[in-house]
């Protein structure tokens, strides 16, 4: 007999930059252990936003993975030159979540880390062997393509120091290092001499100052705090990329909110937790204020955007149909059309 019912289609699109989310909670959270192992904050905020994060990490990673049915869906994802770099993101969180959980239960969370390393590693070469192999053209290439080998590998480079792997932290700040270069030159490039950024994906733009602060706190961490060459070297090309975000502020306000937004949430909290770690090492008068500021903006900011995320969700205004075509869906990384500035 004949199976007459229909198969109920998904109302929404699931996609990897939604990763984002759970991703600037861990910022978020890890502004606030950085303030705490400064000793000018208190530790509890930090874990209540470690535990919001792996809750995010969870509900998302629930929702996403439910809708790849057979493994040529997640290929599928993998290889599309728009959303895939965003699949490394659902691999480089459990990096964060892991270290935060092996303050409590060291063993398991050592598992936890190196596990996400291994996949984070193979994420990396799997999409850069991907994008050599792919036919795609310079103006596809966006800021999104830092997160898997340049994100990846510079923040386990930072976690990794952390766990006492001191050799380790030295090969994955090679690693992100190496790949920052490479394709910190392609997606320059790409941005000075082609066609404007479709709307959806412009929020990328404020992964641009990710490399230089991540990179900084690595090398801080390795370091051990001290002001040399490297680290003044990092922070003025950090600087650099802060005042290229404040240019792009009246570009940034007529952006429609849509889950991109969740771009600015980890960078942003990454350049406070950098500037938390420099207000350290240089001894700055009034530390303590200077900290509490900065605490202060960027949790009022990342509540200011989860607030927003809610009210959207609550509307169902935030995850674009299931039919929309990914051009005309502004909220949504899209494919790059054809067209001017």
């Amino acid at each position: 007999m004949t199976d007459r019912r229909r198969v109920r289609r998904p109302r929404h699109r699931l996609t990897p930059n939604l990763f984002a989310i759970p991703f600037g909670v861990s910022g978020l959270a890890q502004c606030w252990t950085v303030a705490a192992d400064l000793g000018t904050a208190p530790a509890w905020p930090g874990g209540v936003l470690w535990v919001l994060a792996a809750a995010v990490w969870v509900l998302v990673a629930g929702a996403w993975l439910s809708r790849l049915r057979r493994p040529a869906d997640l290929g599928r994802e993998l290889a599309d030159p728009t959303t895939g770099p965003f699949v490394a993101v659902a691999v480089i969180v459990p990096m964060l979540l892991g270290a935060a959980l092996a303050r409590q239960l060291p063993t398991a969370g050592h598992v936890v880390f190196l596990t996400a390393l291994v996949l984070t590693v193979l994420a990396g070469g799997w999409l850069s062997g991907e994008w050599i192999l792919a036919d795609t053209t310079l103006a596809q290439w966006h800021p999104g393509y830092f997160l898997p080998t340049v994100g990846g590998g510079l923040i386990a480079a930072a976690l990794s120091e952390g766990f006492g792997h001191r050799s380790l932290a030295r090969l994955m700040f090679g690693y992100g290092t190496v790949c920052w270069i490479v394709l910190g030159s392609i997606i320059l490039t790409r941005l000075f001499t082609q066609p404007a950024l479709p709307v959806g994906l412009r929020t990328t733009l404020a992964i641009e100052v990710a490399p230089p602060v991540v990179a900084g706190i690595a090398w801080f961490r390795i370091n051990g705090g001290r002001v040399d060459p490297v680290a003044l070297g990092l922070a003025g090309y950090a600087l650099l990329m802060a005042m290229v975000q404040l240019r792009l502020v009246p570009l940034y306000r007529t952006l429609p909110f849509g889950p991109g937004w969740w771009a600015f949430s980890f960078p942003y909290a990454a350049a406070a937790a950098y500037s938390l770690q420099w207000l350290s090492a240089e001894h700055v008068a009034g530390e303590r204020a200077w900290t509490w500021a900065l605490l202060t903006l960027v949790t009022v900011a990342a509540t200011g955007l989860a607030w927003r995320t809610v009210a959207a969700l609550a509307g169902d205004r935030f995850l674009p149909p299931a039919t929309a075509d990914a051009v005309s869906a502004p909220d949504h990384p899209a494919r790059v059309p054809s067209g001017s500035r």
